[in-house]
């Protein structure tokens, strides 16, 4: 008796679509995915190949002959299941792969890359080394970037610090998410044996995984800089960190009233510095972000105002008194 084999069509569509979209994120996205953590990289490229293997072998089954033994396909509800699942699966995986895809750095970002007279810009897989060329500062910064942003974007912003002496270094993150690397900032401290104080900062998301670096208890970590963000549980008792806290005042993600009814959660000292009529995206070169306010200044006013008052941060570590 000959048996039917069940369509093999599933597989075929569901590796073409998904194998697709990895393709189209890479064209669209190729030089920010290259710049970031290569986790994202390497899980297109996984799903490419993956989709490649899965087409060619549902091509070669339904080139291939009948089956001739063997009994009767399961019941119909089983295969409805099956494919039911397959479907959710290459959906949910779709999906997640279009969510994780990263707000490009800017042209301005990306010519920063090059450094300057006063910074060198060592740039890995894992991170961003901003390098004062004088005589560096014994203090550094680590810092997180935004959920979803190209860390490039980052340089412009935090150049002002190394020119000032200050070592910086932004991490890169899987899949450019902090909460997947909350160790980096320890990682990259070790690296770095010559800084004896350090300040730990991020934007938005990365400030939440900063501030919890912060309350932790490396006493390498002598301040927290937070921009557009706040702590998801409270380090109020961290009294020996030197805390900043810059919001803009018109962002529509980290609005002043979170800000404000975060404030319990930070010691009382820390400071705050409101830019006036700032967003949330003026905290990186990567142009808009959904959901995000809209400015009442400009990007280049509200920057340099960020830029002294994460300055003012880094002296304040540097001059505090030894734990």
């Amino acid at each position: 008796m000959r048996v039917r084999r069940p369509p093999r069509w599933w597989p075929l569509g569901l590796s073409t679509a998904s194998g697709l979209v990895s393709v189209s994120i890479l064209a669209t996205r190729w030089a920010a995915v290259l710049a970031s953590h290569p986790a994202y990289l390497v899980t297109l490229l996984v799903v490419v190949c993956a989709s490649l293997l899965t087409a060619a072998a549902s091509v070669f089954t339904l080139a291939g002959p009948t089956s001739s033994t063997g009994g009767a396909p399961g019941p119909r509800w089983r295969r409805i299941v099956v494919h039911g699942v397959q479907v959710g699966g290459v959906a949910v995986l779709v999906a997640t792969l279009l969510y994780l895809r990263p707000l490009p750095a800017s042209s301005a970002a990306i010519a920063a890359m090059a450094g300057g007279p006063s910074v060198t810009v060592v740039d890995s897989s894992t991170r961003i080394q901003l390098v004062p060329t004088g005589t560096a500062r014994t203090t550094g910064l680590v810092f997180y970037p935004g959920a979803l942003v190209d860390p490039r974007a980052y340089v412009p912003n935090l150049s002002p610090l190394a020119v000032a002496g200050y070592p910086v270094v932004i991490l890169k993150v899987p899949y450019n998410i902090a909460f997947f690397d909350p160790n980096g900032a320890g990682r990259a401290m070790d690296a770095e044996p010559q800084i004896t104080r350090w300040a730990v900062g991020g934007h938005s998301l990365g400030g939440v995984v900063a501030s919890s670096v912060a309350g932790g208890t490396d006493l390498r970590v002598r301040g927290l800089l937070l921009w557009a963000s706040y702590p998801a549980s409270s380090i109020a008792d961290a009294t020996a960190l030197q805390v900043t806290s810059i919001s803009g005042s018109n962002d529509g993600l980290a609005t002043p009233a979170k800000i404000d009814a975060a404030k319990d959660d930070l010691p009382p000292d820390t400071r705050y510095v409101v830019i006036p009529g700032g967003t949330h995206a003026f905290f990186g070169d990567y142009g808009e972000q959904t959901g995000d306010g809209v400015a009442a200044t400009t990007r280049e006013a509200a920057q340099r105002e960020i830029q002294d008052a994460s300055l003012a941060l880094l002296q304040r570590v540097e001059a505090a008194p030894a734990r």
